[in-house]
């Protein structure tokens, strides 16, 4: 399967500010790339770039005052496969983990397991470990949270969630990984392109997704508690502990989010 992707992104800075963007495809899908996903800006102007301490490709720039547009548009190759689905998946116990995932065990700005942790436990503490278990709870969150752009800010965390039962696809992602953390399973929180490739369209406009992983029998799977089912053409941008650290953009003074448009469409063969 190939997929179109790509997004023209624009600001409005009132003086020269720095910024740094969380925009290319992940290292691990780089190889299916047809041509390579170069960030590219208008006014052009250097673009430097790294890979943060969890292995995405970040982008670092100093905007001129006024409107800068970002864009890309490319494409990727996909197994044109929904997720994987794998039920014998078992939880490992902590002193057989990884020392490089013990970091999604703890809480971050946006999953409080703190304030979590005895919810988590009262509501699935009795289901079976591993697979069974995420799965648990993304069915909850997908049953108790309701989508809505309305219900969104930026400063709404995992608890947020749960008491307000409302909010976008980070939220939902944000409450899942809290829940998985205080089970003592692994989850770390994704965010990429994901289009409407195997199910009815939706009517709004595209945006990029939120989703999250869990750590189970030696390796990392996806879920994902707002659709709640397997998807096709799911393309990783990148990973990180929540939102904080995966944001598409920071930037270091004054500036206003002027344009943003978002596309993954399957392309016929």
């Amino acid at each position: 399967m190939r997929i179109r992707i790509g997004f023209e992104i624009a600001y409005e800075c009132v003086q020269p500010t720095p910024m740094l963007l969380s925009l290319r495809v992940h290292p691990s899908r780089v190889r299916d790339l047809e041509t390579p996903d170069t960030l590219q800006s208008d006014p052009a102007f250097p673009i430097r770039e790294y890979r943060d301490s969890f292995g995405n490709i970040c982008s670092r720039a100093l905007l001129p005052a006024g409107r800068t547009r970002f864009f890309t548009d490319t494409i990727i190759r996909d197994s044109g496969l929904p997720d994987e689905v794998m039920p014998e998946a078992a939880q490992l116990p902590i002193p057989d983990l990884p020392s490089e995932v013990l970091i999604f065990l703890l809480g971050s700005r946006y999953c409080e397991t703190d304030k979590l942790s005895d919810t988590a436990w009262q509501l699935f503490g009795t289901t079976p470990p591993g697979w069974a278990r995420v799965q648990a709870i993304c069915d909850y969150v997908h049953e108790r949270v309701k989508f809505g752009y309305e219900l969104a800010r930026p400063t709404k965390s995992a608890s947020d969630v749960h008491i307000e039962r409302g909010g976008v696809c980070r939220d939902f992602a944000h409450l899942a990984v809290t829940f998985c953390r205080c089970m003592n399973i692994p989850a770390r929180y994704v965010t990429g392109y994901l289009g409407d490739i195997g199910v009815p369209p939706d009517p709004a406009p595209m945006d990029f997704s939120a989703w999250f992983e869990a750590y189970l029998g030696g390796r990392w799977y996806t879920f994902d508690a707002r659709h709640n089912h397997p998807r096709i053409g799911r393309i990783l941008i990148a990973t990180g502990r929540d939102a904080s650290d995966v944001a598409i953009s920071n930037s270091f003074g004054m500036t206003t989010l002027a344009g943003f448009k978002v596309w993954t469409d399957e392309l016929k063969e």
